[in-house]
């Protein structure tokens, strides 16, 4: 795990913050979209990969800390997107001085 974050000026990459939409699909279930709320600066930290297999495909997860500047209403359910890259949030916590918000992602490869 790296320091905490105490540089403001670390926060160099552009990433969007993506909540997800639900619309009916007219079967009874729904469709699953996201739309962009937010364009936030972020520090982005590799951390280990592991290989798995989803649906008989072999490829691998690769994890992140992503650290932001503190905001509230950050979940799970939403993603994180820098171009084509998608970041699945795993858990949000607030730094310790409660200036950031420091989040464990996960971007999948196959």
């Amino acid at each position: 795990m790296t320091a905490p974050l105490s540089n403001i000026g670390a926060l160099n990459r552009r990433l969007m913050l993506e909540a997800p939409v639900e619309t009916a699909d007219g079967a009874g279930g729904v469709t699953r979209d996201y739309a962009t709320e937010v364009m936030l600066w972020a520090q982005v930290t590799p951390g280990p990969a592991r290989a798995d297999i989803a649906a008989d495909s072999l490829g691998a997860t690769l994890r992140y800390r992503i650290v932001i500047r503190a905001r509230g209403g950050i979940t799970p359910w939403h993603r994180l997107r820098d171009g084509a890259r998608i970041y699945r949030i795993v858990a949000v916590r607030e730094s310790a001085g409660r200036r950031f918000l420091e989040i464990d992602a996960e971007e999948r490869k196959d």
